[in-house]
């Protein structure tokens, strides 16, 4: 009996579970939806590089979704068992209110896993592989430019022209804007080119032959030009120029730069913040997994509506404790790693309580 009564409580939360869980990643995909049709329309990406894209997303997209899944599901779960009476029967027929939470623990658990998983290991696989995709599309981008003959910005601030008819030289020539340095813009031009490319510097660029350089500097009654036989122009990837800055960080990187600052710098703090909620936002998918059990079982009167309007409820305090602990470490009030701890230590202590008090009914 007790075997069928966990996998009949697993799977009343794996039906949830799985329906919030798309419906959450559904949300957060139509807010990404707008800048990924415009990388079809106006960047002319693939549909395959589109769907790697997507793929790609997918394990940030999940790290967010899956413990506010499990809260909904485990709350959806115990709000229809308690609304059938069937949490009564249950117990009534000598299965403990404890014994019961099993199955939940056990689900919330596997979850937690799947978080860590994804946390330390999928999103950092993720965020790599979206920079090689993304030289590969920028990539293709200035391709495109030269076969098409029309304006592209493959990087912000550079455009590129070449356009359709081929010159008396038998070479096509090429037109690049380069806005990148608002002090000192560049206009360049040339007879003819063809594409580099360094694979091991995630660098490409173009080879020129036969132009010149436009530079306009800061005094107005000044020109420069500048001309060239052969000239190589490389366009570094936006994502390799900010390498460093979304590589992740060790500890002792975090924690030596926090010292250089003094221990006042805000954004080094904030770092270290995030450093901690790595691991801490797993664990609160545990703790809200087993949170839905006693609020699923009170809310039965409001039906399954209010039941998810509570889920809601504590999805944005937990947000805002969130919020609140960044804010006091950045003020010096706490440590970074109690500023990341704190929400989940006042959410278990709310869902021991609530935990304790539904037992004693």
């Amino acid at each position: 009996m007790i075997r069928l009564l966990d996998r009949y409580i697993f799977f009343e939360l794996l039906r949830p579970f799985l329906t919030s869980l798309t419906g959450l990643c559904f949300i957060i995909f139509t807010k990404e939806m707008l800048r990924l049709v415009d990388l079809v329309v106006s960047r002319g990406i693939s549909l395959a590089a589109l769907g790697s894209i997507v793929l790609h997303l997918l394990p940030s997209f999940l790290v967010l979704t899956l413990p506010i899944a499990c809260l909904i599901a485990s709350i959806s779960a115990f709000n229809r068992l308690s609304f059938d009476n069937e949490v009564i029967a249950i117990r009534a027929a000598g299965v403990s209110f404890w014994r019961i939470n099993l199955p939940v623990v056990v689900f919330s658990g596997i979850v937690f896993l799947l978080t860590v998983y994804l946390s330390q290991w999928g999103q950092p696989w993720a965020n790599v592989s979206l920079k090689t995709l993304a030289l590969s599309v920028i990539e293709d981008e200035l391709t495109l430019a030269v076969d098409s003959g029309v304006f592209n910005e493959p990087i912000p601030g550079l455009m590129v022209y070449v356009p359709h008819s081929e010159n008396a030289s038998g070479g096509k020539g090429i037109f690049i804007s380069d806005q990148r340095n608002p002090e000192q813009p560049l206009i360049i031009v040339a007879e003819n080119f063809h594409m580099l490319k360094q694979s091991e510097r995630q660098q490409f660029g173009i080879r020129l032959f036969k132009g010149a350089i436009h530079q306009i500097p800061n005094d107005a009654n000044s020109f420069h030009r500048v001309t060239f036989d052969t000239y190589d122009f490389w366009l570094s990837s936006p994502f390799t120029s900010v390498k460093d800055k979304t590589k992740r960080k060790t500890y002792q990187n975090l924690t030596q730069q926090l010292e250089e600052s003094g221990g006042t710098d805000a954004g080094a703090l904030r770092r270290l913040v995030e450093f901690h909620k790595d691991t801490a936002f797993p664990v609160a998918t545990f703790v809200l997994g087993l949170l839905g059990v006693p609020v699923g079982i009170v809310s039965k009167r409001s039906g399954k509506a209010g039941g998810f309007a509570i889920g809601v409820g504590v999805v944005i305090g937990f947000y805002l404790l969130n919020v609140l602990g960044e804010f006091l470490v950045t003020t010096l009030v706490i440590s970074p790693f109690f500023g990341a701890w704190m929400p989940n230590i006042i959410l278990a202590c709310f869902t021991g309580f609530l935990l304790f008090q539904a037992g004693k009914q």
